[in-house]
């Protein structure tokens, strides 16, 4: 069965400042500020959430189908995906818009001026997850306010189990609406400081999350994954990455380990440890797409850092 990946498809254009910003900006005369940076270095990746979390379930052998809407200039996007052998029938262009995009500028000081550009996104209500056939699972990453809260309530009234990533979509949401979120998903995946923030805008504590889901996980970067049942926490340890490239991307290619490994019945400490291992190698290689292998060379990897085959 198909996995429906709610979330956005966007372009992230990344550019380097060959110095330090803080040369460069006076902090007296901030209230007036005006600055102009020449970035000699950049690139154009392809990125959004639903993207990157196809991309990487697709490299495990997963059926991802991204749902998202995109704008005039997704053509370069479409034909990536295509060569990827991804489908895209649920893709909706809206010409008079962009596609998502982000202008990201980085100093030596890996500090960051970030400008996003929402545009198609902001109509992802115009998709249903109701109209798709044929989908055994879902997960409902950061995209448009009224998209998100629309595919969770069709994704639940279709009996269809899903996950909910509120990322760095969290702050569109009161508690309220994150507490519907919570009870509504069969799963929530947050990283360390998202968790934290869930429980202070929902008002529950991490326990009574976890008695409302089957799991609620929380990446911890470096020192690996907790994932909280109402039976039993697994503390995942950590898969070692050969070097450290780019950290980009690499919640969404955890999430695919993690969906691929559900669906697969794995226990939870594999699945764990699946998502660990998507999220070391997606940090060797630049960008978020950038990484190539298929489930056999994944496999051989995974037996070399815990000791057993999938």
């Amino acid at each position: 069965m198909s996995t429906l990946i709610c979330g956005s498809l966007a372009y992230d254009t990344i550019m380097v400042f060959p110095d330090q910003f803080k040369n460069h900006i006076l902090p007296d005369k901030v209230h007036i500020l005006n600055v102009s940076f020449l970035v000699p270095r950049m690139r154009r990746e392809f990125g959004g959430c639903a993207g990157n979390i196809a991309y990487n379930l697709k490299l495990l052998g997963g059926e991802p189908v991204p749902m998202a809407t995109v704008g005039q200039d997704f053509g370069p996007y479409r034909e990536h995906f295509e060569q990827q052998g991804i489908r895209l029938d649920q893709v909706k262009v809206i010409d008079e818009l962009f596609t998502p995009q982000a202008f990201i500028t980085t100093d030596h000081d890996n500090n960051q001026i970030t400008a996003f550009h929402p545009g198609a996104m902001m109509r992802s209500y115009e998709n249903h997850v109701k109209d798709v056939a044929g989908v055994g699972f879902g997960i409902v990453s950061p995209d448009g306010r009224e998209g998100m809260l629309q595919n969770a309530k069709e994704f639940a009234e279709a009996g269809i189990p899903f996950i909910f990533d509120p990322g760095q979509a969290m702050p569109l949401f009161n508690g309220q609406e994150l507490r519907d979120f919570i009870e509504l998903a069969d799963y929530v995946t947050v990283n360390d400081y998202e968790s934290n923030l869930l429980q202070e805008r929902t008002g529950w504590t991490e326990k009574e999350i976890v008695s409302r889901v089957k799991a609620y996980i929380a990446t911890q970067g470096p020192k690996g994954a907790l994932v909280h049942t109402p039976e039993k926490t697994y503390d995942i340890p950590p898969a070692h990455e050969r070097r450290v490239t780019d950290p980009t991307g690499c919640g969404d290619a955890f999430r695919a380990g993690l969906i691929f490994g559900i669906q697969r019945g794995y226990d939870w400490l594999t699945i764990g440890r699946m998502g660990n291992l998507m999220g070391a190698l997606k940090v060797e290689h630049p960008g978020t797409q950038n990484q190539r292998f298929d489930f056999d060379g994944f496999n051989e990897q995974f037996k070399q850092q815990f000791g057993y085959s999938l």
